[in-house]
């Protein structure tokens, strides 16, 4: 007998890895404790069979679950609309940090798609729940921080005004590789804007965290924080 994806995903768990896991999302319990490329191996797998037939019936019981639904959209081929249909479809489903940034980063997609998947984006900026927002930043972070779009991506993260700690994270780090790549409109951006105390404080932190900063600018961008 053919054994099922969530028999597969417990057969695959480990009880350390799944500690270890746990322990880095602390507001979720449902942690199998299966490693990531065992995940994206499986993922590959459903995305060359019947990917149709897998999303819409897929069970979202686990964080693995949910993790691999993510991935398969990642992986599969077809067209723009049905694509962006998966994508929306998934979105309601990400409820932790670490499905929203693992299911943002295999969207190539966008890579070919940048208007398309820019326009998708912009609503869920908008939203009022936590991890809407956060996907729309990871999306920006991504595959947005390039000169055509540096004006816009800063623009947009000004605007978000929502007290949700991984929004609020999201919002810094992504201003944090905004400066790592183009730091001169950050650097004008970080010089007037208007973000809360908490997101503009951490944004700095996370600029003077990067290797690719040297210890002059860190030094400059260390002087720049909100007392």
């Amino acid at each position: 007998m053919e054994t099922t994806i969530k028999e597969q995903l417990i057969e695959l768990a480990e009880e350390k890895y799944q500690k270890f896991t746990a322990a880095l999302i602390p507001n979720i319990n449902n942690v199998l404790g299966v490693r990531l490329p065992e995940l994206r191996k499986l993922a590959k797998m459903i995305a060359k069979s019947d990917w149709r037939t897998y999303l819409d019936q897929a069970d979202s019981e686990y964080f693995e679950e949910v993790m691999l639904q993510g991935m398969v959209i990642g992986y599969i081929q077809t067209d723009s609309a049905e694509f962006l249909r998966y994508v929306a479809d998934f979105v309601p489903k990400i409820d932790n940090w670490s499905v929203c940034d693992s299911f943002c980063i295999g969207l190539k997609f966008t890579l070919t798609n940048k208007e398309t998947m820019w326009d998708f984006v912009q609503p869920y900026l908008l939203s009022k729940h936590d991890y809407d927002i956060r996907f729309g930043v990871v999306m920006l972070l991504d595959y947005y921080i390039e000169e055509e779009y540096i004006s816009r991506v800063l623009e947009r993260l000004d605007s978000i005004k929502h007290e949700g700690y991984y929004v609020k994270m999201a919002v810094a780090w992504a201003l944090s590789i905004c400066y790592v790549l183009l730091p001169e409109p950050t650097m004008i951006y970080l010089k007037s804007n208007s973000l809360d105390k908490m997101t503009y404080n951490k944004a700095l932190q996370k600029i003077t965290e990067s290797y690719r900063v040297d210890q002059e600018t860190k030094r400059l961008i260390r002087s720049m924080k909100r007392k």
